[in-house]
Formats: C-alpha cells, structure tokens, sequence
C-alpha cells in the first residue's frame, strides 16, 4: 500500500507538469503521459520486482529524454527506484544497478544534449551514491539475519544438550541404583526375606522419587524449550547459561546440595557406603550452580557404582571463599591408562565450563577412581 501510494503521488505530479507542459508537447502529450503512469507505475513494484522495476523505469525515462520533453519530476521517481534496487534486490541483481545506472544517464543525456553536452558528474555520483545506500543497507540487515539465525542455533544446540544432560543423570542413576538394589535383593530373597523386603522397597522408593524428578524434567522439555524468534529467553540462555535456565523454566522444587543425603542414601540401600562431609559453608550459593554441584556429584556416585564397582565412596563438598570443591573418590576398580571420558564425564565437563570451573578425573592415590571439580561462586 505504501508502494501504491507512493506510486499515485509521483503519478499526479507527472500528471500536473506535464499538463502545464501541453503547449510545448502539443500531439505528444498523450504518450508523455503515458510514459508518466509507467515511471510512476515502477514504483509500486519496487519491492517485489525491483530489477525489473527499475529497468522499465529507466526505458521509460530514457524514451522521454530521446523522444519527447524530458520531465523535470521523473528522474526522482527513477532514483527511488535505483536505492530500492539497491535495498530490495538480491546480491547478485543488485549489482546490476550501477550498469543500468551509466546505460540509461548515455540515452538520458543524448536525449538533452543541447543542455547536457556531457553526462554531469554531480548526477551520476548522487544516483551511485543512492544505489550504494540501498545495497549496502541490504548487507547489513543480511548480516544482522545471519547472527541471528546463528544465535537461534546455539541456543537451540545449548538447550539439546542441557536436556540430554538432564536426562542421562536422571535416567542413568536411578537405573543404577535400582540394579544394585534387585541384584542385592535376589541374593538375599531365600536366605533373609525381611531385609528383600527394604530392599524392595527402597526400590521402590527410588522408582517414585525418579518418576518425580522425570516429570519435572519433562515439563521443562515442555515450557521451556529455546525460543527460536530470538525472544528473552534466547537472551537469557546465552548471558546466564543453559542450567540457570533450565532452573528458571522447570516446575516444581528444583535438587540442590541439600538433597545429598537423600541421594547417599539411594547408594547406602543398595550396599555402597557413602561417606559424605558437606561444608555447612555451601547453604545460600546461587541456584544454577546448586543444580549443577548436584547433577555432578550425583554422576560421580553413579560412575563409581557403574563402572568403578566401588563398595566405598568418598564425598567432600567444601567452599573455600568464591571457589566450590567438590571431589568424589572410591574403591572401585579404577581406570585403564588412555582411558576415553564417557557422555557422564563429558557432561560434567560442559556443566564445568559453563561457569569457567575446572574438573579433573582419574586414577585416585589409593585405587579407584577420583573425579575432583572446582566451580567459582559469585558473591
């Protein structure tokens, strides 16, 4: 509409000169005016065709020159055309303005040669000038598209993984546990039925508590999936990191430090003994890295009982001033010289990086295994 109007504006204007010019045109004053309404007609396809536009424009233009009195009000309808050329056409049409550009200035300028000998140099640079303002403003809104369509695809990248993540500790503990329990209780079922039946039910305790946390973490999947426009929480994913987002989009009460004795309590029923010393120090650090201290401190045990085989594990929680210590070790069977991180360990590790930690994993002093993260905490 802004088009058509834009159209209409110029047409009238043609219209008026060249009806106050009808004594110098005499007969030729019907196709001045039509070649008027085809000037002004180009604008109002000057988005959607403006190649094409521009060069039926310009033969108009140059038609009017050679052949009949040129218009003084044209030639601005025509450098609109040129800068929308410029902003509207792809890259490679675009190109073709400055050519179309010194085409039709030669037929233009032959056509009023008696007051143009030469093509004025003023002319040409304010017409180049108007297609470079066009093109170049295109290039830069390409560019802005670009960054944005990359940062939609990071975020959409950070929140995959910080689901896999989610879902691979959750998932991956809770089967572990559940395996060392129904091991433990069909080897005790026909020599010790009482201590089968805790078993099964811590079993069956750990199952709820997992179908709880599994909901949480697939309302997260459902509210707060990546806002692909580039909304907040694009933003927010990208300044504050993908867990201080999972954080902020899950329902319910979110696992932290404080849940540690529940979850040394899962190993405990299933025979591994768990030896925790949690520094009082660490209540009140912000929740994203409660979340994150949890999720790998809940890897760690699941990695001892795993693949380590551990009957013993050592957990030490401790704040020393900005900087969290975590550090899990046991007696398992421990590693392999060139051993490979699996998807656990390289989750740790995406989790650490986050918030520019550091982590450390191998064979412990003693045998074993031993996994030892350092996370700074804001004040």
């Amino acid at each position: 509409m802004v088009d058509r109007a834009l159209a209409g504006v110029f047409l009238a204007a043609m219209a008026v000169e060249r009806l106050g010019a009808a004594s110098r045109l005499g007969g030729r004053l019907p196709p001045a005016l039509a070649l008027s309404a085809v000037i002004a007609g180009a604008l109002a396809v000057r988005r959607t065709a403006p190649l094409a536009g521009y060069l039926v424009g310009s033969a108009a233009l140059s038609a009017e020159a050679l052949f009949l009195l040129p218009s003084p009000v044209s030639p601005y309808a025509n450098l609109i055309g040129l800068y929308a050329l410029g902003l509207y056409g792809t890259r490679q049409r675009a190109r073709l303005g400055p050519v179309v550009v010194l085409l039709g200035m030669v037929a233009y300028f032959t056509g009023t040669a008696r007051t143009y000998p030469v093509i004025p140099a003023g002319v040409l640079f304010v017409w180049l000038l108007a297609w470079a303002l066009g093109y170049t403003g295109a290039r830069r809104q390409e560019e802005r598209e670009a960054a944005r369509l990359l940062l939609r695809r990071q975020v959409a990248a950070e929140e995959r993984a910080r689901i896999a993540r989610e879902l691979h500790d959750l998932v991956g503990h809770t089967l572990t546990v559940l395996l060392v329990q129904a091991g433990a209780a069909r080897r005790l079922l026909g020599r010790d039925p009482q201590q089968t039946g805790e078993l099964l039910s811590g079993m069956e305790h750990t199952g709820r508590e997992a179908l709880d946390e599994l909901d949480r973490v697939l309302g997260l999947l459902r509210h707060g999936g990546p806002a692909l426009p580039g909304g907040e929480q694009a933003e927010q994913a990208e300044s504050d990191g993908a867990d201080l987002a999972a954080a902020a989009a899950a329902p319910g009460p979110q696992p932290g430090l404080r849940d540690l004795d529940r979850l040394s309590g899962q190993l405990a029923r299933a025979g591994v003994r768990v030896s925790a010393r949690i520094d009082p120090a660490v209540e009140g650090i912000p929740r994203s890295i409660d979340l994150s201290a949890y999720r790998i401190v809940q890897e760690g045990l699941t990695n001892a009982v795993k693949h380590g085989r551990a009957d013993a594990v050592e957990l030490t929680v401790h704040r020393d001033g900005e900087v969290l210590d975590i550090e899990v070790s046991d007696d398992g069977r421990g590693v392999a010289g060139g051993y490979l991180p699996g998807r656990g360990l390289l989750g740790i590790t995406e989790r650490v990086a986050m918030f520019g930690g550091s982590v450390a994993h191998g064979g412990g002093e003693r045998g074993g295994f031993r996994l030892h993260v350092r996370l700074p905490v804001p004040r």
